[in-house]
């Protein structure tokens, strides 16, 4: 694992951080959670102000506080290093597949990543892949406008009690109703999933 994490610091000290957009990205997270300006600071044994700064984009966070503020939201701190290749004129309306910046889930079984270039927007647009054999066995509910179309495999999500079997071409809406998904298939199955106001 120690070798692991280490090979992981390696690689995110060769990207940079865009500073505005991390600013942006840390602030559509923690209006996302209903977390305010204090319980960040708290969080990370600074002050508000500084946690203000680095939200206008006018003061870095330090790796220590990158790590603090993704364990904080429960996202990998490989969420907030753009690529060294993007072009500064794409930076707010392009994603290339090789830049997608991955975003938490604390399910196994779950992999996703953001096709928005960021969380600024009113929704955010991410690609999901559910492995073989994931399953979300307890019902989740947010608040929250959200619809899936599949890509390619099986896809069952039950909701509000139901469960509903999609194939490739399929999607469905989420509109507050409670829910819970699984993979039985021996492939992944891959969605676009379109959540509104981001959540991550």
């Amino acid at each position: 694992m120690l070798k692991e994490d280490t090979m992981k610091s390696k690689k995110t000290r060769k990207r940079d951080v865009d500073n505005g957009s991390v600013g942006k990205d840390i602030r559509a997270l923690r209006k996302s959670r209903s977390v305010t300006l204090s319980e960040l600071a708290n969080c990370l044994n600074r002050s508000v102000g500084f946690i203000s700064q680095i939200e206008r984009g006018l003061s870095s966070p330090s790796i220590n506080d990158l790590r603090a503020i993704s364990e904080f939201f429960g996202i990998p701190i490989s969420f907030f290093f753009g690529d060294n290749a993007s072009r500064p004129d794409e930076a707010k309306h392009i994603v290339r597949a090789s830049s997608r910046r991955q975003i938490g889930s604390s399910e196994a079984g779950l992999v996703e990543e953001l096709l928005s270039p960021d969380l600024s927007g009113d929704f955010e647009a991410v690609h999901s892949e559910f492995l073989p054999g994931a399953f979300l066995q307890d019902c989740q509910q947010r608040d929250t406008e959200e619809a899936g179309y599949v890509i390619s495999g099986v896809f069952e999500i039950e909701i509000d009690g139901t469960w509903h079997t999609l194939n490739a071409g399929d999607s469905f809406r989420l509109m507050g109703e409670p829910y819970r998904w699984r993979n039985q298939q021996d492939t992944s199955a891959h969605l676009i999933w379109v959540i509104s106001p981001p959540i991550y």
